[in-house]
């Protein structure tokens, strides 16, 4: 509209009273347009020779004005309602999760059962000596002089005495074949429980 300096100026303000009545006045729609028609009034055209330094808009200036607020503010005044007094629900973009973790001992925590060795091979080979054991051989290092040496005498014999090569060779492959089969047949069992579930699955699946 090639508007002037000061016809910017009234344009912005009357734009921000409409918008500060809505929010803080909370004026309805109703009484929105009969301030605006109050205003434009007094700032519009008028035929009084009084008001002409107030009257800084013609009629084609306040027409469309008029139109303008119309089909910004006034069509949309519910959504601006909306905007300025109806609470909104927090939108979560993130959550917080707390998992446990297994704490340290002295002694390291047992595998889960699908990963689990039997007792024997896990105390043997993988548990480290309790402190129990750690305080009996303190108190045997302890000990009177005659009894470290009658066991250095014992410990100098050797334990192999009387047992031929193939005799050791064979206690060796007999006790490997019993640790075998103990592991095979636990992995056998363990393969057919999965086995079991999953056709379990499948024949539900089957069904559904």
């Amino acid at each position: 509209m090639e508007f002037s300096i000061t016809q910017y100026s009234k344009f912005m303000t009357l734009l921000d009273m409409l918008l500060h009545n809505l929010r803080t006045l909370h004026m309805s729609l109703e009484d929105s347009i009969k301030w605006l028609g109050e205003v434009m009034a007094e700032i519009g055209p008028t035929q009084s020779q009084k008001n002409e330094e107030q009257n800084v808009f013609n009629i084609e200036q306040a027409n469309a004005i008029i139109d303008y607020l119309k089909i910004s503010l006034f069509q949309h005044y519910r959504l601006y309602e909306f905007l300025f007094f109806s609470t909104r629900e927090e939108i979560v973009i993130g959550t917080e999760q707390v998992i446990e973790v297994v704490k340290t001992s002295v002694h390291p925590f047992p595998e889960p059962l699908v990963e689990g060795i039997s007792f024997d091979i896990h105390s043997t080979f993988i548990q480290p000596p309790s402190t129990s054991d750690i305080e009996m051989k303190g108190l045997d290092q302890e000990q009177g002089p005659e009894h470290s040496q009658s066991e250095s005498d014992t410990s100098d014999m050797d334990p192999l005495v009387g047992f031929t090569i193939e005799d050791v060779k064979s206690v060796l492959a007999q006790v490997t074949e019993d640790i075998l089969k103990g592991i095979q047949t636990e992995i056998k069992e363990k393969l057919q429980i999965q086995e079991e579930a999953f056709n379990t699955r499948i024949e539900k699946l089957k069904k559904a």
